[in-house]
């Protein structure tokens, strides 16, 4: 996030797009909420109407994959008729003409033919947000999880700042992450490209650095493999061992034989997890690690505040700390790290080498934890990016995007789209949730249909039905209700026998390659 979840109180306005905050994000939702009832105005743009939807001012019910189309078309009614920060882009942005050229190919009528949202519509939802600045705009996976997804993150990027909302309070681009630390994971260098902090692996410089600090030689100088690349690379045996740590890959990869056929093909597989999954089936070992609550460390949140984690409890049975499982194998492979401690870790090794981390100390977070960059140890911590409208780059950058329809669209022997998504009571795979009694509120999956859809078919609420894409099948309970529109399918991925994944499409964003889970063709029978 650019910004911080303490500004949702103040905020004025809130654009939320591609997220189902109320269910995926409860406790961001309850901010929102709080800042609905003091007069903050909203508008949702999502092909469902659930709850945040019901909430919104205004409501533009895309199509499935037209997030590109709509915003073009917003951002065409706000320079046709000059609405927008004028001030802000001379002086803050590059590339404006360029940019601007792009979104006059976007007129109204060509944006409403393409997202199915009415012209009136799109032009009264511009005016709100040229008429009440700034605005917080909100995404989350909806955003993220096709194939276009970088490009849907950049339009949303290039909104704010036509708009000027951009290195201000109460504004700016903020994904809400969809797991407690995937924010933390990725400032510590989870990532192929960089090292702990966002440095690039590719730069002589940084890679001499962390070399020198971990006593090594010859770091890679080229970015690594994302996950997709490598899970296809354990069937051609250009990667030969595959080390899991943390997640249920056999449940959340998108078409779920093709997955299993990849981690059944591995020369060795490693599961470092706190409960048996079913990826842990394909392991050759498995390392039971400690829980969050049974060892002290660090969590990063989506508005990067870095916060400390206690110990409560001793970890069970043979279980051990993540940190000390990694350390354990190095010792074996002949490397003896000096940390003994999460603290050591951060202290004296993150820290250190990180410079937006620079000021950021385990006796400085013991309270409510700092947000990066803080760069020395007198630094507050930042609440909000780009202040002032100065940039990393200097200037903000528009970046001209077209649409592109999704990979897979219906056609006469698949004619409905299925997305997908996080219900409330269960998270992911149920590897925790499904362990709490929650089955108790939500025993099993369901296929959400439209009252038309359900009416044409002859299905009753309730009733089992067939949802089956190229990929596969599932039989699950049909759930008709007014959320989903016509020609839309919508499901979860908690219950393994009927989890979305068995359907979805495994192709991916050519920059991040993160999976079209939002889009794909199926039909469904009784």
């Amino acid at each position: 996030m650019t910004n911080s979840f303490g500004e949702f109180a103040d905020a004025k306005m809130f654009l939320c797009i591609g997220t189902n905050m109320t269910e995926a994000h409860p406790v961001a939702a309850t901010f929102l909420k709080n800042a609905l009832r003091k007069g903050a105005k909203l508008i949702v743009v999502d092909p469902r109407k659930h709850e945040l939807a019901g909430l919104a001012d205004i409501h533009c019910q895309i199509k499935v994959g037209t997030d590109i189309a709509f915003l073009n078309g917003l951002m065409n009614v706000l320079i046709t008729e000059e609405l927008y920060d004028k001030d802000f882009v001379q002086n803050n942005c590059d590339n404006f003409e360029v940019f601007r050229a792009k979104i006059l190919e976007y007129p109204l009528e060509r944006a409403s033919a393409i997202s199915g949202v009415d012209a009136e519509t799109i032009r009264q939802a511009a005016h709100m947000l040229a008429e009440i600045k700034p605005a917080m705009l909100c995404y989350t996976l909806g955003i993220t999880e096709h194939t276009t997804g970088t490009d849907n993150v950049l339009s949303t990027a290039n909104l704010q700042l036509l708009l000027g909302n951009m290195g201000v309070p109460s504004g700016g681009v903020n994904p809400l992450r969809g797991q407690n630390n995937v924010q933390g994971a990725c400032d510590m260098g989870a990532l192929p490209n960089v090292f702990p902090g966002y440095q690039k692996v590719i730069d002589e410089s940084v890679r001499a650095k962390f070399a020198k600090a971990w006593g090594v030689k010859n770091l890679p100088d080229q970015n690594g493999l994302m996950m997709s690349q490598m899970m296809e690379g354990l069937v051609t045996k250009k990667i030969r061992a595959f080390y899991i740590f943390g997640e249920n890959l056999a449940n959340t990869e998108p078409d779920i034989h093709k997955t299993e056929h990849e981690l059944a093909s591995a020369e060795f597989l490693v599961c470092q997890d706190i409960f048996p999954t079913e990826t842990t089936r394909f392991a050759h070992v498995v390392f039971p690690a400690a829980a969050w609550s049974e060892d002290d460390g660090t969590f990063s949140c989506s508005e990067r505040r870095i916060s400390r984690v206690r110990k409560v409890k001793n970890p069970p049975g043979q279980a051990k700390p993540n940190w000390w499982i990694f350390k354990e194998l190095a010792r074996r492979m002949g490397q003896e790290w000096q940390s003994n401690s999460s603290q050591d870790i951060w202290d004296n090794e993150v820290s250190v080498l990180a410079p937006a981390f620079g000021g950021i100390k385990y006796n400085r977070i013991e309270k409510d934890g700092l947000q990066w960059p803080c760069p020395n140890i007198d630094h507050p911590g930042t609440q909000f990016l780009h202040k002032y409208g100065v940039f990393t780059h200097g200037k903000g950058i528009f970046s001209p995007v077209d649409w592109k329809p999704p990979a897979e669209v219906p056609d006469e022997e698949y004619p409905f789209v299925l997305s997908t998504g996080r219900r409330l009571f269960h998270y992911h795979t149920r590897t925790q949730t499904g362990r709490t009694g929650l089955d108790f509120l939500l025993s099993e999956e369901t296929a959400d249909i439209s009252l038309a859809d359900a009416q044409k078919l002859g299905i009753q609420d309730g009733e089992y039905i067939k949802v089956r894409s190229r990929r596969g099948n599932v039989t699950v309970k049909a759930r008709v209700t007014p959320e989903v529109p016509p020609g839309m399918v919508w499901m979860a991925f908690h219950f393994r026998d009927a989890c979305a994944n068995w359907l979805t499409n495994a192709v991916y964003d050519p920059v991040t390659f993160t999976a079209e889970y939002k889009a794909c063709a199926v039909a469904i029978e009784r």
